[in-house]
């Protein structure tokens, strides 16, 4: 489904103020809130995502302009390449208040408050809120040719990772015992405290320090990863790396990076491409450029030499009267677009290279043909330095 203009999101104009996004979001968020909305809870869902992703970036500055200056592309990098997501959410203290306006809300917040948005830990709470489980993300790096630029290639890579333990599937209890509730928070993986001073009474929740948020506590530790759940591996995989791809780029590589725990999605590896260094060749987006030596007879009399490209030889013809540091475009012979077809240019700049001695008898042919030293080949041109001589 495509993405609706922020400010339409929250009816809001372009020119509204902070007040105005705020108030906005605080009356739209009421009426599709999924635990207040009495229509389809999904639909509700989806819209309140796109209430609080808008709210996100047009109440922050800094977001609101970068959408302003490049719409949704600009906020791609406040966001990651995942794009939005619970996890990005930076306005949670606006919906807390939006909850505590009755104590049935109140209630809600306090079983929500461990998951997702209000807190980042792993215990219960409303459906929509608990953001996903999910691995890390895993970053690597490799170095190919840089002909691979052009062909394209697959490679294998080794990837080190965390897992979720074979034999205790991540709970970290030995395999065939069970978890028991854990008796501080009673399975809720949060603690609950109050305090009062005067007429007022705070309450205080956080992570229960006995389960760590879990509401489970192990009997007997899994030997293989002691309780941890996680053990590390390295995984050997193959990597697909496309032709026209730029020196740095990254390829993203879905569900590769580390494993998550169980009902869980594993993380992606971003798998960065550097080409080892060519001397012979300098790049320019498509173009690709490179140096030649022309002996000085091909140059004079003309002569095919034999040109590097970046995957193999050609010959170059090279016209007799061939001056100094002349420049050739062969055609094709550069770099392609990302996964496309058409080819750069290859510019070729031809050096001239002067024999370092001379025989007697090619010393009388140049002067046969080109007169002694000095003297000029052709008749000079009619000039400044002609008129006032």
């Amino acid at each position: 489904m495509a993405k609706r203009d922020y400010y339409d999101v929250l009816g809001v104009s372009r020119t509204a103020s902070p007040e105005e996004i705020k108030t906005a979001y605080r009356r739209l968020a009421r009426e599709y809130h999924p635990d207040l909305n009495k229509g389809n809870p999904k639909v509700a869902e989806e819209k309140f995502k796109e209430l609080s992703e808008a709210y996100e970036v047009l109440a922050d500055p800094t977001k609101r302009q970068h959408y302003d200056a490049g719409g949704f592309s600009g906020v791609e990098g406040d966001f990651g390449p995942g794009g939005f997501d619970w996890q990005n959410f930076t306005r949670a203290g606006d919906i807390e208040d939006l909850l505590g306006s009755s104590d049935f809300l109140q209630q809600l917040f306090a079983q929500a408050a461990g998951g997702g948005i209000f807190g980042g830990f792993t215990g219960g709470g409303p459906r929509w809120i608990r953001p996903e489980i999910r691995g890390r993300d895993v970053e690597v790096s490799i170095r190919v040719p840089l002909r691979v630029a052009v062909t394209g290639t697959t490679t294998s890579i080794e990837v080190p990772r965390s897992e979720p333990c074979h034999d205790c599937k991540g709970t970290g209890a030995r395999n065939g015992t069970a978890l028991e509730t854990c008796p501080e928070c009673h399975g809720t993986g949060q603690v609950r405290r109050s305090s009062r001073s005067g007429f007022t009474q705070m309450i205080s929740i956080g992570e229960c320090p006995r389960c760590h948020g879990t509401g489970q506590r192990i009997k007997e530790r899994c030997p293989t990863c002691r309780g941890t759940g996680r053990i590390h591996e390295v995984r050997h995989l193959e990597v697909s790396v496309p032709p026209g791809i730029e020196d740095g780029g990254v390829l993203r590589l879905s569900g590769q990076g580390e494993g998550a725990p169980p009902g869980g999605q594993a993380g992606d590896l971003f798998v960065q491409v550097m080409f080892e260094p060519d001397l012979r060749f300098h790049r320019e987006g498509r173009q690709a450029y490179t140096e030649v030596e022309v002996p000085l007879s091909a140059a004079l009399l003309g002569g095919d030499v034999r040109v590097p490209t970046i995957t193999g030889e050609v010959a170059l013809r090279i016209p007799a009267g061939t001056q100094p540091e002349r420049q050739f475009r062969l055609r094709g012979e550069g770099f392609p677009r990302l996964r496309g077809s058409d080819r750069g240019d290859l510019i070729v700049t031809a050096h001239v290279r002067m024999p370092e001695s001379l025989t007697s008898r090619q010393r009388d042919l140049l002067r046969e043909a080109l007169g002694p030293p000095g003297t000029p080949t052709s008749k000079p041109k009619s000039g400044f330095f002609s008129r006032h001589s």
